[in-house]
């Protein structure tokens, strides 16, 4: 690639660089960059939410950059408080350990092996003096801190905010201290964190680390980022067939953002895949691609062909009519429920008829079997709906004028 190529392909999906100028001047040195990104060991799945991280580690990893996977196991024991409006439950060292040990287990199927530094922040954290950390807390201010959203809206809502919530962002932001970090990844959840890095490193005498921020991946329904309590994740330790399965029901709209986020193909190569869809391609053979890869990825080629040609045989069994006619159905900006559309579509007479297919597993959404109730598509989705053996309808949400 050449400095225009890498640049583009390294700000890929983000959501945001801080800063894209700093990032020009770091990679024209031509040395090596030493990009970090921390993940608190506080769960020990990880589902394809988490890799977008890894990818984008990946990215900068086949660049030729170097890459710390990082485990806050000190941190851990703090507790993140983003998004949180209560505080955070700290882990023990025991759970900290185990989901550690499951993490690194699960992201070289990403991350090439040879090439991740895997390190862990007990290991400057945990040696840190008191008088060192009064020195670490001078250098950031109460104010900045209730400027975090999080943070203003327990204050102003009269919930308690511990103290020690408060050393969270600024452990993590001694991380690139420590480190002497070029680049920081994170979720967008996480940009107060690594700001506060950015602030630390000036204040320590270092060159301030660029930050990106990447989007939290949207789950199956589309809507809501992906989230094992919401269950519309797909795990990177399921099997197979279910993972294939699992990525054929998205939506043709969400397969690009998949591609984006997830896929390793190089960008020129996803833009000729819309090329051909808009040529007429049908997105199912894209969206093949798609599942082909990442099953390969957490499984092998053999396992992924083989849940291509289960998949297939299943969808078979319950074949569309090839001359359905597309329909569109009117929404507001908030969506449609399902029942709602299946009764406006014609496919059952009422709401409550709609809920009792669901109930009853009759229901499904390109082949999909529909289980939630509370399922909302909104407008811009195209999917073949089916009620029953025979009830099929090939439907648009659009919206309303």
């Amino acid at each position: 690639m050449n400095f225009e190529e890498q640049i583009a392909e390294l700000e890929r999906g983000a959501h945001e660089v801080l800063l894209a100028t700093d990032l020009v001047r770091k990679l024209r040195r031509g040395a090596p960059l030493h990009v970090k990104a921390g993940f608190d060991p506080t769960a020990p799945d990880l589902h394809l939410g988490h890799t977008v991280l890894l990818n984008k580690m990946r990215q900068f990893q086949v660049l030729g950059h170097t890459v710390t996977f990082l485990i806050g196991d000190f941190t851990g024991m703090i507790g993140d408080p983003s998004g949180r409006n209560a505080t955070r439950p700290a882990l023990s060292p025991e759970e900290i350990q185990a989901n550690a040990r499951t993490y690194e287990a699960q992201v070289f199927k990403i991350l090439d092996r040879d090439k991740t530094r895997i390190d862990f922040n007990s290991r400057w954290l945990g040696k840190l003096t008191s008088t060192e950390m009064v020195k670490l807390s001078a250098h950031y201010t109460v104010a900045r801190m209730l400027e975090r959203d999080d943070f203003a809206k327990r204050y102003k809502a009269g919930q308690p905010i511990s103290i020690h919530e408060f050393l969270y962002p600024l452990a993590q932001g001694y991380d690139s201290v420590a480190l002497r970090a070029d680049v920081e990844l994170g979720g967008t959840d996480q940009k107060f964190n690594l700001l506060v890095g950015r602030t630390l490193q000036e204040a320590y005498g270092q060159e301030p680390q660029v930050v990106v921020t990447m989007p939290l991946l949207e789950g199956l329904d589309g809507i809501h980022k992906m989230s094992k309590s919401l269950g519309n994740y797909i795990g990177i330790t399921e099997d197979a067939d279910a993972m294939f399965g699992k990525l054929m029901s998205i939506s043709d709209e969400l397969m690009w953002r998949y591609f984006e986020l997830l896929s390793f193909r190089p960008l020129g190569e996803i833009r000729t895949l819309r090329s051909e869809a808009g040529g007429g391609r049908n997105p199912r053979d894209i969206k093949f691609e798609l599942a082909r890869e990442i099953t390969t990825r957490f499984h092998d080629a053999t396992a992924a062909e083989r849940a291509q040609r289960n998949f297939t045989a299943r969808v078979s069994e319950r074949a569309v009519p090839e001359d359905l006619p597309l329909r569109s159905i009117a929404a507001g900006p908030e969506g449609v429920r399902i029942a709602n559309l299946l009764k406006e579509a014609g496919l059952a007479a009422s709401t409550s008829e709609a809920n009792r297919k669901i109930d009853e597993g009759a229901v499904r959404i390109d082949g999909t079997r529909v289980t939630d109730r509370g399922l909302t598509l909104r407008p811009g989705v195209e999917h073949v709906f089916q009620v029953g053996s025979k009830r099929f309808a090939r439907l648009r949400v659009k919206l309303k004028a």
